[in-house]
């Protein structure tokens, strides 16, 4: 049964405060990111499990030109364990929830193909 609305996943940079009406926010780092302390990151949770495998994290480098084999590849990782990303399309079933991230790049990162994979979930 589909949807009936596309569900509210934000995803933006853990570094920026939350917006109004913000959903819980989960990091989909597998490493913590620099400089910010974990009391200070307001995080509903930390979905490690989720992120690409450190293997495909260091093979993409953020480099852009990868990106589109990047996702390919971080798509397959998902689908083939999909209980890693389970709490969060827990959380996407209750309400908004915002992923966030630490890489720079707001186009080419591993929260956006998250986000694209958690849709195709909750649709399925």
């Amino acid at each position: 049964m589909k949807a009936a609305h596309p569900p509210a996943i934000a995803v933006r940079r853990v570094y920026e405060p939350p917006a109004d009406g913000e959903g819980p926010r989960w990091l989909v780092d597998r490493i913590w990111p620099r400089g910010l302390a974990k009391t200070q990151a307001g995080l509903a949770g930390w979905a490690k499990e989720a992120a690409p495998t450190a293997a495909l994290r260091r093979w993409f480098g953020h480099a852009p030109g990868r990106f589109p084999e990047f996702r390919r590849r971080y798509l397959a990782e998902l689908r083939g364990r999909p209980e890693a990303a389970d709490a969060l399309v827990a959380a996407a079933r209750a309400g908004a929830v915002t992923l966030v991230y630490a890489a720079r790049d707001q186009t080419h990162n591993n929260a956006v193909v998250l986000r694209e994979y958690l849709i195709e979930r909750l649709d399925a």
